[in-house]
């Protein structure tokens, strides 16, 4: 009953029973207005309950196409380095070039000086006059000797033995002839040059340098840098992953199918030119777990140099999956939790599995939820099972314009 009412009807029973006494009417009216109080008390609490629900974004999962990035610290290296040492012992006469500097393909690096081969040189040639002179000699010997021999005046011995001769010394002046190619290859080899295009490494050793054939360290190094090398490993579980992937029958094949890879630089940004993952270690490395793969990136404009720090991104699409916000959901017990919304806007407190290594700031859902189910999606917490909420349904095309 309307507490309103019950003293409307009590005050007008006090009108009509005015001469009773006063102390009555005293004791009566804190009693009535306790019941007052608690009546009105009753209604706040009710009128509260009723504006109580709370009001929560939520979207409906459908699978979508997800591609997702797995990033690799690696390594680059050129795709030839190539040491340059001397051949022949000498002093360091000229440096044609600079550390770092770019060189082409037969472009001089290096002068050593070394007089001994020079002096080889003239030795190899004054050794030719000789035995041309020599030939010259016995040819006359044998254009002497024939006649007489044909007219039976000396024996043909005399004519056998200048021949002979005369085949001596033209063995003798081929000998001459090599000696002298072999000193004028000696020569070649105090002059340098660069064996293919590239960028000149280290100089460790300065103008008057005594430098010889067994010298430990060499010259510099000519790094080729045309194309580049990014080696980078994947652990045993990885690799396991990648060769249990039944989209492909053969390794190699598997190996084929990898999209084009991102190579991002030390200072954040990505390389212009797109690489290939070629080849996979055979080999795991029994000290790491892991194997080694190589990609390779054209580098016509020499920005990437042997040494240098990287990472490789390679990128994988999924065709059908569910995605959810990692910010909706929440870790408990080494499990993850998300707040599923049944059919009566009632929470439900569900347990999730998701994908290993999932990147971005979204997870990609492998049990717990399906297609269709209603999720909160946006940060929550202490949600009990049941609680009814007041939904609003978000566009997912807005919620996932960060996944790529």
């Amino acid at each position: 009953m309307n507490i309103n009412k019950i003293l409307h009807s009590y005050c007008y029973c006090l009108r009509g029973c005015y001469s009773l006494n006063k102390k009555i009417i005293v004791l009566a009216l804190p009693g009535l207005l306790f019941l007052y109080s608690c009546g009105s008390k009753g209604q706040q609490e009710n009128g509260g309950n009723a504006q109580a629900i709370p009001t929560y974004r939520v979207v409906t999962l459908h699978p979508r196409q997800v591609t997702l990035t797995t990033d690799y610290p690696a390594s680059i290296q050129g795709l030839q380095n190539i040491e340059i040492r001397p051949k022949v012992d000498g002093y360091v006469e000229k440096i044609y070039v600079d550390e770092g500097s770019l060189v082409n393909k037969g472009q001089l690096l290096f002068k050593i000086k070394a007089p001994q081969y020079e002096q080889e040189v003239r030795t190899a040639e004054a050794g030719i006059k000789t035995a041309e002179a020599d030939i010259n000699t016995a040819t006359l010997q044998v254009n002497k000797v024939k006649p007489l021999v044909e007219k039976e005046i000396i024996s043909r011995y005399e004519l056998e033995s200048a021949q002979y001769t005369l085949q001596s010394k033209q063995a003798a002046l081929a000998q001459a002839k090599a000696s002298l190619e072999n000193a004028r290859m000696n020569l070649g080899y105090t002059t340098i040059v660069s064996p293919v295009n590239g960028v000149i490494g280290s100089l460790p050793y300065k103008l008057g340098s005594l430098v010889t054939s067994t010298t430990t360290d060499p010259l510099t190094t000519v790094y080729n840098t045309a194309t580049v090398y990014a080696y980078f490993a994947m652990n045993e579980k990885q690799l396991l992953g990648f060769s249990r992937d039944s989209s492909n029958t053969s390794f190699r094949a598997k190996l084929n199918s990898i999209p084009q890879v991102t190579l991002v630089l030390s200072d954040g940004t990505a390389y212009a030119y797109k690489g290939k993952v070629e080849t996979v270690n055979g080999l795991i490395n029994t000290s790491t777990g892991s194997a080694n793969f190589r990609a390779a990136f054209a580098n016509p404009r020499g920005l990437l140099r042997s040494g240098s720090s990287a990472i490789i991104r390679i990128p994988k699409t999924i065709k059908s999956a569910i995605a959810v916000p990692q910010n909706v959901t929440y870790e408990l017990q080494d499990k993850r939790f998300a707040y599923l919304v049944d059919s009566h806007n009632k929470i439900k407190n569900v347990a999730i599995t998701v994908m290993e290594s999932t990147p971005g700031q979204f997870y990609i859902i492998t049990g717990g939820l399906q297609n269709g189910d209603r999720i909160i999606a946006e940060g929550a917490n202490n949600l009990k099972d049941g609680t009814e909420i007041k939904p609003v349904e978000v566009n997912g095309e807005t919620l996932y314009k960060g996944l790529n």
